[in-house]
Formats: structure tokens, C-alpha cells, sequence
């Protein structure tokens, strides 16, 4: 028997009919329960503070407080959910500020229904979650950033560099706390001198940075 306690979730988009399919597929799948849904930005952040969900799925084309601007303000809110973008936008400009405003995966709505739940499920497993199509494209456009910039792991310690490889292996804090038998305090001090060193706004770019790098730890769910 699964005593195990689902994972909470909120839906914030402005289209009624795309939360209740989203609502349908969640409900296939007993890992996830949905506890709240939200049609603006600004009643997704009331809903999320409210709540403390462990998953958003967050629309990045909004009426009103858009996604963006509704992602930096849930990570200002200091929640801990791990929150993923659910859009129509392929567009590079609109991946990358996503990324770099705090988003945890970055999914279309024109995935099919059984890929997109699958892909939830592995965030949920602290994996990097972007569209195959779109991954490449996200790679590239920090891969030209990097040569401008003439990013290096030179600069950073080799503790840093341990972290940044738990990072590109899509672990959470708690994870690579657990893995390096450190505070999970300490992991995010060490992930924000990182990103200050290797000039990057979020984990996420990081990680997909690291892994163009061939710098890679263990994966979540691996060999300990």
C-alpha cells in the first residue's frame, strides 16, 4: 500500500479550459494532487502563499501580472515549490528569461498529454526539465553568452565545483546537502557564490551551462 503523501499542486493560467485538462491529466497520476487553481498572476501568488504547494505550473502569456513578472515574485515570496513554465512560447528570448527569473523547467502545451506528465513527475525528482526541442536552443544561446563572457570553472572552489555538478545532475538543495553531508544552509551559500562567480542569474542556467561543460555529478535517483 502507498501511504507515501501526494504532491501538492497549483495551476496558475488564465484559460479555464487549459486547467481543466491539465486537472485531468494530474488526476491520472496518484503522486499528484491538485489543491488550487489560479487565473491571474496576481491570485496565483495570493493562492501560492496561502497554500505552499510543492509544484506551480505557471502560463508565461498572461492578462494583467504576466508570467515572468509572476515567477520573480513567487521566488521573492521565498516559497520552496519548484515551479514550471507551461507555454505555447518557442521563442529563445522568452526560454532564457524564464530561466534566469527562477523557473525550474520550461514545458509546451503542445507536448503530448503522457510526455507532459512524465515530465512533471521528473522535476518533481529535482531533474532539469525544458522541451527536447528547446533544450539545444537554451544551450546555445548560453554557450554564446559563456564565450563572451569567458566563463570558466577557474574561479571557483572545488566544494563549488562539487555543487555545480549535484546542479547539473538536477539535485536539490536537500539532496546535495544529504550527498556532501553538509548543511542545507550551507548549499545555498555556496550556490550563490557560484552564480556570482560564473556570472549566471539562476541554478538552471548554471546546471545546463555545467552539462555543455561535461561537468556533471550523479544524477537524483542514482547510486549514492
Amino acid at each position: 500500500m502507498n501511504t507515501r503523501t501526494p504532491t501538492s499542486v497549483v495551476i496558475i493560467d488564465d484559460h479555464p479550459l487549459f486547467r481543466k485538462g491539465v486537472s485531468q491529466l494530474l488526476a491520472l497520476n496518484d503522486e499528484l494532487q491538485l489543491i488550487g487553481e489560479a487565473s491571474s498572476g496576481e491570485e496565483g501568488l495570493e493562492i501560492a502563499r496561502a497554500l505552499e504547494p510543492d509544484l506551480i505550473l505557471l502560463d508565461l502569456n498572461m492578462r494583467g501580472m504576466g508570467g515572468i513578472e509572476t515567477l520573480r515574485a513567487l521566488r521573492e515570496a521565498d516559497l520552496a515549490a519548484r515551479i514550471l513554465i507551461l507555454t505555447v512560447s518557442d521563442a529563445a528570448d522568452d526560454l532564457v528569461a524564464a530561466i534566469r527569473a527562477g523557473a525550474d523547467g520550461y514545458l509546451l502545451k503542445d507536448m503530448e498529454p503522457e510526455d507532459l506528465l512524465a515530465r512533471i513527475v521528473e522535476a518533481l525528482r529535482g531533474r532539469i526539465v525544458i522541451t527536447e526541442s528547446l533544450s539545444g536552443l537554451l544551450a546555445r544561446s548560453l554557450r554564446e553568452e559563456a564565450q563572451a563572457a569567458e566563463r570558466s570553472l577557474a574561479p571557483l572552489t572545488e566544494r563549488e565545483k562539487d555543487i555545480l555538478g549535484c546542479l547539473a545532475g538536477g539535485l536539490s538543495n536537500k539532496l546535495i546537502a544529504r550527498d556532501l553531508n553538509i548543511a542545507e544552509g550551507t548549499v545555498k551559500v555556496h550556490i550563490k557564490n557560484l552564480l556570482k562567480k560564473l556570472k549566471f542569474r539562476s541554478r538552471l542556467e548554471a546546471a545546463v551551462w555545467a552539462i555543455e561543460q561535461g561537468h556533471r555529478g550523479q544524477d537524483p535517483g542514482g547510486a549514492r
